[in-house]
């Protein structure tokens, strides 16, 4: 087994434990190699300070030098990135979600909507199910009620483009019907591989099925609000879909009220 073989393994390895950056300047080139699996094997090093295994590793025929790069399918260690093949990605879900049969929602469905947005967002909101723009465009909350969470996220000085805007189901049900459990549950983990990748500092729950789908939980919704929860130790603030804030005027004080709380949440995790 070459050296590179030998470190994919090692990278993978350390991946599965939950890592997802492995920073190499503090290591000697011995201790690198050591990783590698090529001290032992006739392999010695003509430095051992730091810094200098980029060199060594890039003999091997390891790595590449691409810049610096933040990529969910790469381990990066400042100017230096190392691929570990076959590790998941928000576009290979998204991939693998237009493909999707597990319910029968494909079957009426123009096509699947993944969810948009930042891949490093420091806060995701998460709706029920595609509607018939999002059905056309591929894209979630691009009607009026996506028009809505626009305007709400611009009120906590938030754009689009900061956050990752996904919904509990993925694709969308005939006649914008409430989604059935069966659909809720081959689709929730597709949800819970895209948080696990974002790793957000807040979630906002918009509606009913995100929040009960988010914390296993069948609490109306009115009694899950105002309080902070949290799914796997991030913190969730639950709060009305826009779609009902366009049948009902007066849950807007209290959405206001949410979105307010998951900005200091946000600031305050991110000491902005």
């Amino acid at each position: 087994m070459d050296a590179k073989e030998r470190l994919r393994l090692y990278l993978e390895q350390r991946r599965d434990l939950g890592e997802s950056e492995l920073v190499l300047d503090s290591m000697s080139v011995d201790e690198v190699m050591r990783a590698i699996g090529a001290i032992g094997k006739g392999v010695t090093s003509s430095a051992s300070g730091p810094g200098n295994w980029r060199e060594v590793l890039s003999a091997e025929g390891t790595i590449s030098e691409i810049g610096t790069k933040a990529a969910t399918n790469e381990i990066v260690s400042q100017s230096v990135a190392i691929e570990i093949p076959g590790q998941e990605t928000l576009n290979s879900i998204a991939a693998e979600i237009e493909g999707c049969t597990l319910c029968p929602l494909y079957k009426t469905a123009n096509r699947g909507v993944p969810g948009s947005g930042n891949p490093k967002a420091r806060l995701v909101c998460i709706g029920e199910g595609p509607g018939a723009n999002e059905d056309e465009q591929g894209l979630p909350f691009v009607g009026a009620a996506g028009q809505l969470l626009t305007k709400i996220l611009a009120a906590v000085n938030l754009s689009r483009d900061e956050v990752f805007i996904t919904n509990v189901v993925k694709h969308r049900p005939p006649g914008n019907r409430n989604p059935a459990q069966e659909e809720i549950d081959a689709c929730t983990p597709y949800l819970v591989r895209q948080l696990d990748l974002i790793q957000p500092k807040v979630i906002v729950a918009l509606g009913t099925f995100a929040a009960q789908t988010l914390l296993n939980t069948k609490t109306p919704i009115g009694k899950l609000r105002g309080d902070v929860h949290r799914y796997h130790g991030i913190p969730v603030v639950v709060t009305y879909h826009p779609a009902a804030l366009l049948r009902n005027p007066a849950w807007k004080r209290p959405t206001w009220e949410d979105v307010q709380l998951a900005r200091r949440i946000l600031d305050s995790a991110t000491g902005a």
